[in-house]
């Protein structure tokens, strides 16, 4: 309770501005956790980084399952995705010490840098990428494989932030240009094609700009624009339409086109109310194509069956109710905004993710956050998970008290 006390004495209104009389366990520069004490960080940023910290663990647990038999087999080892997955981690987590280090603001600052080299990247992909399932979305750069338009997705909410916080305010040029900026992007993504990152896309901007206060009629027109480019984009590759075609009908082509979304729902209906065990997927052997990254949530659903199932959305249900929170009691519409569109593209990109592995939604290869394997979607999440958390720790309004102070004594 006492921490409680002294949180609540030093976050209103009229003590805010008393920060030469902060008490020594907020302000001493020993505490290892960015100058915040644990004992001050908010609820919501204790449990946010609880929530994380078990996704993580609980992914590597999953893709050992999903991933052991393929890599004993081509790998002659076992662990080999599940040591690379944990070798992603050592640049995910020091990119997310930095941002969770850094202030909001300054990451705002820089972030259209970012974004722009990114969309470089990207449509460098559309003419250099090395194609895999038909898809152009990966650039070499020596041994590494980089996606860029999955290490985009953090900057793309930032600078969404930046335009929408204040949306009312921002001159007509810089709304056209951003606007513009934001349609290039998925135009681009489009094209490699990736119709479901464009999606994705689409959506956690629709989201941020309806919670910046843009006109839902102009947001009804953007929708109505990016489902029929989305029609147009199916059209055009061939591709994409035996997807469609696939999911509407799989049994029509068990063999071929459908034969991926059968043996899917065969592993989730193995899986019974209780699943088969841990690491008992049959599905698993080489059945389920792409069974460690696309389709991963069909391996976990055999194993651990409904009940793990329901524990699993339950888990998501708690996580978006905490990102909910978060962004509610943020102190400002550029911190409220960022916790929105990283709750968003998490939350959102694990049920599409569901939805696709359960017939729900047409075949695409969008990966489950901090579950699928992939070291360019390891990085993004473990980014965007960053930034949610460093608005949580901002929402107590003390971390910029004790940069004052601190300067001041100084």
């Amino acid at each position: 309770m006492q921490e409680r006390r002294i949180y609540s004495k030093y976050t209103t209104k009229s003590n805010i501005t008393d920060i030469y009389n902060l008490p020594k366990e907020i302000t001493n520069p020993s505490n290892p956790i960015i100058g915040l004490p644990w004992k001050l960080w908010p609820y919501e940023g204790k449990m946010l980084l609880l929530l994380i910290v078990i996704w993580m663990i609980f992914g590597i647990f999953v893709l050992g399952s999903a991933s052991s038999w393929v890599a004993s087999k081509e790998m002659g080892d076992w662990s080999f995705y599940i040591k690379r997955q944990i070798i992603w981690y050592i640049p995910s987590l020091t990119g997310s010490f930095i941002i969770f280090q850094s202030n909001i603001r300054d990451l705002l600052k820089i972030s259209r840098v970012l974004l722009y080299s990114f969309i470089i990247m990207i449509g460098l992909t559309i003419i250099f990428g090395t194609t895999i399932n038909g898809s152009s979305r990966w650039l070499i750069l020596g041994p590494l494989q980089v996606q860029p338009s999955e290490l985009i997705k953090p900057f793309l909410i930032l600078e969404a932030a930046n335009l929408f916080a204040h949306w009312n305010l921002v001159k007509k040029g810089k709304k056209i240009i951003s606007t513009l900026t934001f349609g290039l992007i998925i135009f681009l993504i489009m094209l490699q094609p990736n119709l479901s990152t464009a999606g994705l896309a689409g959506i956690l901007l629709w989201i941020m700009a309806l919670c910046g206060g843009v006109r839902l009629s102009s947001l009804s027109l953007l929708a109505v624009s990016g489902f029929l480019s989305a029609v147009l984009s199916i059209l055009r590759n061939e591709y994409q339409r035996q997807r469609i075609i696939s999911f509407l009908d799989p049994w029509k082509d068990p063999e071929g086109i459908g034969y991926q979304l059968i043996q899917s729902l065969l592993a989730i209906g193995s899986g019974g109310l209780f699943g088969q065990g841990y690491g008992l997927s049959m599905q698993k052997l080489q059945y389920l194509p792409i069974q460690s990254t696309d389709f991963i949530f069909a391996i976990f659903a055999e194993e651990f069956g409904l009940l793990g199932s329901i524990l699993l959305l339950t888990f998501l249900s708690f996580f978006s109710y905490i990102s909910l929170r978060i962004a509610i009691k943020c102190r400002n519409n550029y911190t409220k905004l960022v916790a929105v569109g990283c709750g968003t593209l998490l939350i959102g990109q694990s049920l599409m993710h569901i939805a696709v592995t359960t017939g729900s939604m047409p075949t695409t290869g969008l990966p489950f956050p901090f579950i699928s394997y992939g070291g360019n979607s390891l990085v993004a999440s473990t980014f965007i998970a960053s930034l949610l958390l460093r608005c949580s720790l901002e929402s107590t309004g003390l971390i910029g008290i004790i940069s004052t102070r601190k300067k001041k004594i100084s």
